[in-house]
Protein backbone atom coordinates (compact mmCIF):
# COMPACT_ATOMS: atom_id res chain seq x y z
CA UNK A 1 0.00 0.00 0.00
CA UNK A 2 1.15 3.34 -0.90
CA UNK A 3 2.16 5.78 2.46
CA UNK A 4 0.84 8.98 0.41
CA UNK A 5 -1.80 9.86 -2.77
CA UNK A 6 0.29 12.34 -3.85
CA UNK A 7 1.55 12.47 -7.56
CA UNK A 8 3.46 14.18 -9.70
CA UNK A 9 1.28 15.04 -13.14
CA UNK A 10 3.43 17.17 -15.41
CA UNK A 11 0.81 19.57 -16.72
CA UNK A 12 0.31 18.42 -20.30
CA UNK A 13 -0.66 15.08 -18.84
CA UNK A 14 -3.58 17.28 -16.80
CA UNK A 15 -4.57 19.15 -19.08
CA UNK A 16 -5.18 15.82 -21.44
CA UNK A 17 -6.58 14.05 -18.48
CA UNK A 18 -9.11 16.75 -17.74
CA UNK A 19 -9.86 17.16 -21.49
CA UNK A 20 -10.75 13.12 -21.38
CA UNK A 21 -12.66 13.67 -17.68
CA UNK A 22 -15.39 16.17 -19.90
CA UNK A 23 -15.88 14.57 -22.44
CA UNK A 24 -16.87 11.33 -20.82
CA UNK A 25 -18.90 13.29 -18.03
CA UNK A 26 -21.88 14.47 -19.70
CA UNK A 27 -24.12 17.19 -18.16
CA UNK A 28 -26.50 14.86 -15.96
CA UNK A 29 -23.33 13.41 -14.26
CA UNK A 30 -22.03 16.64 -13.06
CA UNK A 31 -25.50 18.49 -12.16
CA UNK A 32 -25.54 15.16 -9.49
CA UNK A 33 -22.08 15.81 -8.14
CA UNK A 34 -22.96 19.78 -7.94
CA UNK A 35 -26.51 18.94 -6.26
CA UNK A 36 -24.92 16.25 -3.79
CA UNK A 37 -21.95 18.99 -2.46
CA UNK A 38 -24.82 22.06 -2.65
CA UNK A 39 -26.84 19.65 -0.04
CA UNK A 40 -23.54 19.57 2.09
CA UNK A 41 -22.97 22.97 2.45
CA UNK A 42 -19.94 23.29 -0.17
CA UNK A 43 -19.14 27.38 -0.70
CA UNK A 44 -19.55 27.72 -4.82
CA UNK A 45 -15.58 27.91 -5.30
CA UNK A 46 -14.75 24.86 -3.73
CA UNK A 47 -17.42 22.95 -5.86
CA UNK A 48 -15.80 24.46 -9.06
CA UNK A 49 -12.33 23.80 -7.64
CA UNK A 50 -12.82 20.19 -6.77
CA UNK A 51 -15.32 19.30 -10.07
CA UNK A 52 -12.89 21.10 -12.36
CA UNK A 53 -15.86 23.11 -13.44
CA UNK A 54 -16.84 26.81 -13.95
CA UNK A 55 -19.25 28.52 -10.83
CA UNK A 56 -21.69 29.85 -13.19
CA UNK A 57 -21.89 25.86 -14.08
CA UNK A 58 -22.92 25.44 -9.95
CA UNK A 59 -25.54 28.54 -10.21
CA UNK A 60 -27.05 27.31 -13.66
CA UNK A 61 -27.47 23.58 -12.18
CA UNK A 62 -28.94 25.12 -8.70
CA UNK A 63 -31.28 27.31 -10.48
CA UNK A 64 -32.36 24.57 -12.93
CA UNK A 65 -33.20 22.01 -10.31
CA UNK A 66 -34.94 24.74 -8.40
CA UNK A 67 -37.00 25.25 -10.95
CA UNK A 68 -37.25 21.35 -11.96
CA UNK A 69 -36.39 21.61 -15.40
CA UNK A 70 -33.00 19.40 -15.44
CA UNK A 71 -35.04 16.79 -17.70
CA UNK A 72 -34.53 13.62 -15.33
CA UNK A 73 -36.79 10.79 -15.00
CA UNK A 74 -37.89 8.46 -12.88
CA UNK A 75 -38.12 4.28 -13.27
CA UNK A 76 -41.70 2.94 -12.14
CA UNK A 77 -40.16 2.12 -8.64
CA UNK A 78 -39.37 6.06 -8.33
CA UNK A 79 -35.79 5.74 -8.80
CA UNK A 80 -33.98 8.52 -10.71
CA UNK A 81 -32.51 7.79 -14.24
CA UNK A 82 -30.77 10.67 -15.54
CA UNK A 83 -30.43 10.16 -19.09
CA UNK A 84 -28.20 8.72 -20.46
CA UNK A 85 -26.25 12.04 -22.06
CA UNK A 86 -27.90 15.01 -21.32
CA UNK A 87 -26.59 18.80 -20.24
CA UNK A 88 -28.17 21.68 -18.58
CA UNK A 89 -29.15 23.24 -21.93
CA UNK A 90 -33.18 24.03 -20.84
CA UNK A 91 -35.64 23.85 -23.05
CA UNK A 92 -36.11 27.90 -23.17
CA UNK A 93 -32.08 28.17 -23.48
CA UNK A 94 -32.41 26.04 -26.05
CA UNK A 95 -35.03 28.02 -28.10
CA UNK A 96 -32.71 31.17 -27.79
CA UNK A 97 -29.64 29.36 -28.98
CA UNK A 98 -31.14 28.36 -32.49
CA UNK A 99 -32.65 31.60 -32.76
CA UNK A 100 -29.14 32.48 -32.45
CA UNK A 101 -27.44 30.69 -34.55
CA UNK A 102 -30.24 30.91 -37.57
CA UNK A 103 -29.33 34.69 -37.87
CA UNK A 104 -26.04 36.33 -38.54
CA UNK A 105 -23.71 37.41 -36.39
CA UNK A 106 -23.84 41.17 -38.28
CA UNK A 107 -27.85 41.26 -36.71
CA UNK A 108 -26.49 41.11 -33.37
CA UNK A 109 -23.62 44.10 -34.22
CA UNK A 110 -20.69 41.79 -34.73
CA UNK A 111 -19.09 42.85 -37.57
CA UNK A 112 -18.55 39.15 -38.92
CA UNK A 113 -19.42 36.94 -41.28
CA UNK A 114 -19.45 33.87 -39.34
CA UNK A 115 -20.26 33.18 -35.61
CA UNK A 116 -17.27 32.04 -33.13
CA UNK A 117 -17.84 30.40 -29.36
CA UNK A 118 -17.19 33.83 -28.15
CA UNK A 119 -19.14 35.87 -29.77
CA UNK A 120 -22.05 33.33 -29.38
CA UNK A 121 -21.67 33.35 -25.70
CA UNK A 122 -21.25 36.93 -25.47
CA UNK A 123 -24.53 37.68 -27.29
CA UNK A 124 -26.21 35.19 -25.39
CA UNK A 125 -25.46 36.52 -22.53
CA UNK A 126 -26.88 40.19 -22.89
CA UNK A 127 -30.58 39.54 -23.06
CA UNK A 128 -30.50 36.07 -20.62
CA UNK A 129 -27.13 36.89 -18.34
CA UNK A 130 -25.80 33.89 -18.70
CA UNK A 131 -21.99 34.26 -18.32
CA UNK A 132 -20.45 30.74 -20.00
CA UNK A 133 -17.19 29.81 -21.82
CA UNK A 134 -16.65 29.22 -25.45
CA UNK A 135 -15.91 25.56 -24.64
CA UNK A 136 -18.90 25.27 -22.98
CA UNK A 137 -20.93 27.38 -26.08
CA UNK A 138 -19.03 24.35 -28.43
CA UNK A 139 -20.36 21.84 -26.13
CA UNK A 140 -23.90 23.21 -26.55
CA UNK A 141 -23.39 23.29 -30.26
CA UNK A 142 -22.82 19.33 -30.17
CA UNK A 143 -25.65 18.68 -28.31
CA UNK A 144 -27.98 20.24 -30.62
CA UNK A 145 -26.46 18.83 -33.59
CA UNK A 146 -23.98 21.35 -34.69
CA UNK A 147 -20.90 21.23 -36.12
CA UNK A 148 -17.97 23.01 -37.45
CA UNK A 149 -17.77 22.48 -41.29
CA UNK A 150 -17.02 24.23 -44.87
CA UNK A 151 -19.18 25.51 -46.33
CA UNK A 152 -20.08 24.78 -49.80
CA UNK A 153 -20.21 27.42 -52.91
CA UNK A 154 -23.80 26.72 -55.07
CA UNK A 155 -24.61 29.07 -58.25
CA UNK A 156 -27.78 30.98 -58.90
CA UNK A 157 -29.46 28.98 -61.32
CA UNK A 158 -32.24 31.11 -61.93
CA UNK A 159 -31.88 30.60 -65.87
CA UNK A 160 -35.57 31.44 -67.08
CA UNK A 161 -34.92 28.28 -70.03
CA UNK A 162 -33.37 26.50 -67.44
CA UNK A 163 -36.04 23.39 -67.94
CA UNK A 164 -35.87 23.59 -71.45
CA UNK A 165 -32.23 23.50 -72.13
CA UNK A 166 -32.08 20.96 -69.90
CA UNK A 167 -34.96 18.82 -71.61
CA UNK A 168 -33.37 19.55 -75.29
CA UNK A 169 -30.16 18.14 -73.40
CA UNK A 170 -31.68 14.91 -71.90
CA UNK A 171 -33.83 14.06 -75.02
CA UNK A 172 -30.67 13.90 -77.42
CA UNK A 173 -28.67 11.72 -74.91
CA UNK A 174 -31.79 9.54 -74.66
CA UNK A 175 -32.36 9.21 -78.17
CA UNK A 176 -28.79 8.70 -79.19
CA UNK A 177 -28.08 6.76 -81.62
CA UNK A 178 -24.59 4.49 -82.54
CA UNK A 179 -23.49 6.92 -85.70
CA UNK A 180 -24.12 10.28 -83.11
CA UNK A 181 -21.52 11.19 -80.60
CA UNK A 182 -22.28 13.60 -77.63
CA UNK A 183 -19.65 15.10 -75.74
CA UNK A 184 -19.86 18.05 -72.29
CA UNK A 185 -17.61 20.27 -72.37
CA UNK A 186 -15.73 23.50 -70.71
CA UNK A 187 -12.86 25.01 -69.60
CA UNK A 188 -10.46 24.76 -66.77
CA UNK A 189 -7.52 27.19 -65.50
CA UNK A 190 -5.07 25.19 -63.54
CA UNK A 191 -3.42 27.45 -61.12
CA UNK A 192 0.16 27.44 -60.34
CA UNK A 193 -0.26 28.74 -57.23
CA UNK A 194 -1.18 25.76 -55.60
CA UNK A 195 -5.05 25.24 -54.55
CA UNK A 196 -5.10 24.42 -50.98
CA UNK A 197 -6.78 21.42 -49.34
CA UNK A 198 -6.89 18.81 -46.14
CA UNK A 199 -4.33 16.21 -45.75
CA UNK A 200 -3.31 14.29 -43.60
CA UNK A 201 -0.72 15.88 -40.93
CA UNK A 202 0.51 15.16 -37.06
CA UNK A 203 -1.21 16.59 -34.98
CA UNK A 204 -0.39 20.54 -33.96
CA UNK A 205 1.74 20.54 -36.72
CA UNK A 206 0.58 22.69 -40.43
CA UNK A 207 1.91 21.58 -43.42
CA UNK A 208 2.86 24.61 -45.35
CA UNK A 209 2.75 24.79 -49.35
CA UNK A 210 5.46 27.45 -50.81
CA UNK A 211 3.44 29.77 -53.34
CA UNK A 212 4.89 30.77 -56.88
CA UNK A 213 6.20 34.44 -56.67
CA UNK A 214 4.19 35.29 -59.86
CA UNK A 215 1.25 33.10 -60.28
CA UNK A 216 0.38 31.89 -64.06
CA UNK A 217 -2.54 29.63 -65.67
CA UNK A 218 -2.48 27.30 -68.00
CA UNK A 219 -5.65 26.40 -69.68
CA UNK A 220 -7.18 23.29 -70.50
CA UNK A 221 -10.40 23.16 -73.05
CA UNK A 222 -12.09 19.35 -72.31
CA UNK A 223 -15.26 17.49 -73.73
CA UNK A 224 -15.73 14.29 -71.93
CA UNK A 225 -18.07 11.33 -73.69
CA UNK A 226 -20.78 10.43 -70.63
CA UNK A 227 -21.30 7.12 -72.09
CA UNK A 228 -17.60 5.97 -72.06
CA UNK A 229 -15.90 8.32 -69.52
CA UNK A 230 -13.12 9.39 -71.75
CA UNK A 231 -11.73 13.03 -71.57
CA UNK A 232 -10.75 14.86 -74.65
CA UNK A 233 -8.76 18.10 -74.07
CA UNK A 234 -6.26 20.69 -75.81
CA UNK A 235 -3.75 23.04 -73.24
CA UNK A 236 -2.80 26.60 -73.36
CA UNK A 237 -1.80 29.53 -72.43
CA UNK A 238 -5.24 31.92 -72.99
CA UNK A 239 -9.17 31.28 -72.32
CA UNK A 240 -9.96 32.55 -75.34
CA UNK A 241 -12.67 31.00 -78.37
CA UNK A 242 -9.50 30.18 -80.55
CA UNK A 243 -9.08 27.21 -77.44
CA UNK A 244 -12.35 26.29 -77.82
CA UNK A 245 -12.13 26.03 -81.77
CA UNK A 246 -9.04 23.73 -81.47
CA UNK A 247 -11.11 21.62 -79.13
CA UNK A 248 -14.12 21.65 -81.87
CA UNK A 249 -11.31 20.90 -84.73
CA UNK A 250 -9.91 17.82 -81.72
CA UNK A 251 -13.34 16.68 -81.37
CA UNK A 252 -13.97 16.63 -85.16
CA UNK A 253 -10.98 14.52 -86.01
CA UNK A 254 -11.53 12.01 -83.72
CA UNK A 255 -14.94 11.64 -84.56
CA UNK A 256 -14.99 10.52 -88.21
CA UNK A 257 -17.37 11.53 -90.36
CA UNK A 258 -18.03 8.00 -91.85
CA UNK A 259 -18.82 6.76 -88.08
CA UNK A 260 -20.30 9.83 -86.96
CA UNK A 261 -22.90 11.15 -88.91
CA UNK A 262 -23.61 14.02 -85.79
CA UNK A 263 -21.40 15.53 -82.94
CA UNK A 264 -23.51 16.87 -80.00
CA UNK A 265 -21.05 19.22 -78.18
CA UNK A 266 -22.63 20.54 -74.67
CA UNK A 267 -21.13 23.59 -73.31
CA UNK A 268 -22.10 26.64 -71.25
CA UNK A 269 -23.24 30.11 -72.49
CA UNK A 270 -20.40 31.43 -71.90
CA UNK A 271 -18.86 34.10 -74.23
CA UNK A 272 -16.13 32.21 -75.79
CA UNK A 273 -18.59 29.44 -76.70
CA UNK A 274 -21.08 31.70 -79.11
CA UNK A 275 -18.13 34.04 -80.80
CA UNK A 276 -18.79 34.99 -84.15
CA UNK A 277 -15.83 32.99 -84.99
CA UNK A 278 -17.16 29.88 -83.75
CA UNK A 279 -20.68 30.21 -85.45
CA UNK A 280 -18.07 30.72 -88.69
CA UNK A 281 -16.69 27.45 -87.76
CA UNK A 282 -19.83 25.99 -87.08
CA UNK A 283 -21.07 26.96 -90.78
CA UNK A 284 -18.31 24.73 -92.09
CA UNK A 285 -18.87 21.65 -89.65
CA UNK A 286 -22.71 21.37 -89.87
CA UNK A 287 -22.82 17.75 -88.41
CA UNK A 288 -21.39 19.58 -85.37
CA UNK A 289 -24.33 21.20 -83.05
CA UNK A 290 -23.96 23.01 -80.47
CA UNK A 291 -26.24 22.63 -76.88
CA UNK A 292 -26.04 25.17 -74.47
CA UNK A 293 -26.55 24.52 -70.84
CA UNK A 294 -28.99 26.75 -68.10
CA UNK A 295 -27.29 29.71 -67.30
CA UNK A 296 -25.12 28.98 -63.95
CA UNK A 297 -25.92 25.59 -63.54
CA UNK A 298 -22.50 23.88 -63.12
CA UNK A 299 -24.08 20.49 -61.69
CA UNK A 300 -25.38 20.04 -64.73
CA UNK A 301 -22.38 18.86 -67.04
CA UNK A 302 -20.40 16.12 -66.16
CA UNK A 303 -16.97 17.57 -66.67
CA UNK A 304 -16.97 19.56 -63.76
CA UNK A 305 -16.93 16.63 -61.82
CA UNK A 306 -13.74 14.95 -63.86
CA UNK A 307 -12.23 18.53 -63.45
CA UNK A 308 -12.56 18.18 -59.89
CA UNK A 309 -10.56 15.11 -59.62
CA UNK A 310 -7.53 17.08 -61.57
CA UNK A 311 -7.59 19.50 -58.97
CA UNK A 312 -8.20 16.99 -55.82
CA UNK A 313 -5.05 14.91 -58.05
CA UNK A 314 -2.56 17.73 -59.32
CA UNK A 315 -3.17 21.10 -58.03
CA UNK A 316 -4.08 20.70 -54.29
CA UNK A 317 -1.27 21.63 -52.31
CA UNK A 318 1.25 20.47 -55.07
CA UNK A 319 4.41 21.08 -54.31
CA UNK A 320 6.01 21.94 -58.46
CA UNK A 321 8.80 24.31 -58.68
CA UNK A 322 7.73 24.62 -62.61
CA UNK A 323 4.44 25.01 -64.51
CA UNK A 324 5.72 22.80 -66.98
CA UNK A 325 6.27 20.23 -64.42
CA UNK A 326 2.16 21.04 -62.88
CA UNK A 327 0.81 21.10 -66.86
CA UNK A 328 2.60 17.27 -67.05
CA UNK A 329 1.12 16.10 -63.83
CA UNK A 330 -2.56 17.40 -65.30
CA UNK A 331 -1.82 15.53 -68.62
CA UNK A 332 -0.54 12.24 -66.43
CA UNK A 333 -3.82 12.25 -64.87
CA UNK A 334 -5.92 12.23 -68.05
CA UNK A 335 -4.19 9.44 -69.33
CA UNK A 336 -3.93 7.33 -66.33
CA UNK A 337 -6.65 7.81 -63.87
CA UNK A 338 -9.74 7.45 -66.54
CA UNK A 339 -12.01 6.95 -68.07
CA UNK A 340 -14.48 9.04 -65.67
CA UNK A 341 -18.11 7.53 -66.55
CA UNK A 342 -20.20 9.62 -64.23
CA UNK A 343 -24.11 9.88 -64.99
CA UNK A 344 -25.73 12.78 -65.19
CA UNK A 345 -27.04 14.49 -62.60
CA UNK A 346 -30.28 14.64 -60.99
CA UNK A 347 -30.98 17.80 -62.43
CA UNK A 348 -32.12 16.08 -65.78
CA UNK A 349 -35.15 13.82 -63.72
CA UNK A 350 -36.86 16.62 -62.06
CA UNK A 351 -40.50 16.65 -62.48
CA UNK A 352 -40.54 19.45 -64.41
CA UNK A 353 -37.79 18.69 -67.05
CA UNK A 354 -39.26 15.27 -67.22
CA UNK A 355 -42.76 17.01 -68.27
CA UNK A 356 -41.20 19.45 -70.71
CA UNK A 357 -39.71 16.30 -72.39
CA UNK A 358 -42.96 14.74 -72.58
CA UNK A 359 -43.70 17.50 -74.27
CA UNK A 360 -41.04 17.65 -76.82
CA UNK A 361 -41.52 13.87 -77.58
CA UNK A 362 -45.17 14.51 -78.37
CA UNK A 363 -44.71 17.92 -80.63
CA UNK A 364 -42.00 15.24 -82.63
CA UNK A 365 -44.58 12.82 -82.98
CA UNK A 366 -46.72 15.35 -84.63
CA UNK A 367 -44.71 16.43 -86.85
CA UNK A 368 -43.73 13.09 -88.11
CA UNK A 369 -48.12 12.49 -88.24
CA UNK A 370 -48.17 15.68 -90.15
Amino acid sequence: MPTSTFVTIPPEEQAQMLAALRRARYGSLLALHILLRCAAGRPPTDIATALFCARSSGYRTVRAYREGTLGWEHDVQGRLVPPARTTVLLPTLRRSLLALLKAPPRASGWCRTRWSGTTRALTLQTPRGIVVSAETMRRWLHELGWVWKRATLVAKDDDPHRIERLARIRVVYEQLCVWEAMVFAAELDSHWRPKGGSAGMPKGTQLEVMTPGQNQKPYLAGALEPTTGTLHYTLGPRQTNARFRDLLTALDARSPAERYTRLYVVVDTYKIHKANAVEQWLATHPRVTLLFLPTYCPRANPIERAFGDIHDCCTRNHQRHQLSALVADVEDHVHLNGPWQYKLSDLYDEPAVTAAVENIAAEEQAKIAA
